[in-house]
């Protein structure tokens, strides 16, 4: 029997696509979205709303003009609404909250076994480092932590490859604020570029590895291929691409209640073109090798893809 890819949404995602399309029902949904999210974590011991208040004491105006592009041009999909924030990663709140979202994000990964827990975030990262310490056939000395947000998954590969000269790359000047102002706390030598990942402002053959953490479900099909493309440009002979991102074919997302999928849904505009994107056949035409596909969560899979 020849295996096929999925290339259209479920029933149930189109049937949800279709109550979206009723903008006070997508209002609801992204509200009860943030407030469970919110719940959730002050039950963890996450202190969501301290931690905002925080950092809100920070001249962040100041951050990001001495980080930001000016002159970049963000493209259509990068202004609407993710994660419940009406402007997406281009919200201040957005970036303060990244931190505690993404601990209570993965709180419940392991809910069967380690029940909901505050460390389910830590051993997420630490299972796709395992992946990466088994399967590359190098030692990274530069790397390209693409869509690095606040900054959570590049301090993590400075962690695992402490001598390596590691770049953070994001299309959100206010969540590279927050690396960077992390970046100082931590006394850590990184560095941080405001540019879309389809144009990478480095030149040819830059970087033994590009690694990216959650960042493909947030994009559509066509900025995911064209991605790979830029990322193929800028690896070295036998680099490496790697990724960690939700697994579409988890039981976890199959068998989740209709509720908490329709809020899921209302919170990741591009998750059915991200469920539907064949990657083994996207990084083959890209110029990779066939991907080794590992799963490392109940909800999660890394991909490791070396350059001929």
């Amino acid at each position: 029997m020849i295996a096929t890819h999925q290339t259209q949404p479920s029933l149930v995602s189109r049937l949800i696509n279709g109550i979206f399309a009723v903008k006070p029902l997508y209002n609801v949904a992204k509200h009860q979205a943030r407030q469970m999210m919110i719940t959730r974590a002050e039950k963890i011991g996450v202190p969501w709303r301290d931690n905002v208040n925080k950092l809100r004491s920070h001249d962040w105006e100041k951050e990001k003009a001495s980080i930001e592009s000016p002159n970049l041009v963000y493209p259509d999909y990068y202004l609407g609404s993710i994660h419940a924030y009406e402007n997406g990663d281009l919200d201040w709140l957005a970036a303060l909250e990244a931190e505690s979202a993404s601990y209570t994000v993965h709180s419940t990964i392991w809910k069967d076994t380690d029940g909901i827990s505050v460390n389910g975030d830590p051993k997420l990262r630490q299972a796709y480092h395992n992946v990466l310490k088994s399967q590359l056939s190098l030692n990274p000395q530069t790397i390209l932590d693409l869509g690095c947000s606040v900054g959570m998954s590049t301090f993590a590969l400075k962690e695992n490859y402490p001598k390596a000269k590691i770049t953070g790359l994001d299309l959100s000047p206010l969540h590279l604020s927050v690396a960077q102002y992390r970046t100082r706390e931590r006394n850590t030598d990184l560095n941080w570029i405001h540019a879309n990942a389809t144009s990478i402002p480095k030149a040819d053959q830059s970087f033994d590895l590009v690694s990216s953490f959650l960042m493909f479900h947030e994009i559509p099909q066509i900025t995911a291929k064209e991605t790979l493309q830029e990322v193929r440009r800028i690896l070295r002979p036998n680099g490496y691409f790697t990724m960690m991102d939700m697994n579409p074919k988890s039981e976890a997302y199959s068998k989740m209640p209709p509720y908490i999928f329709t809020l899921l849904k209302s919170t990741e505009p591009y998750l059915d073109q991200y469920f539907t994107l064949d990657i083994t056949s996207a990084l083959l035409e890209a110029g990779f090798k066939t991907p080794h596909i590992t799963i490392i969560s109940p909800r999660h899979r890394a991909i490791v893809a070396q350059v001929f």
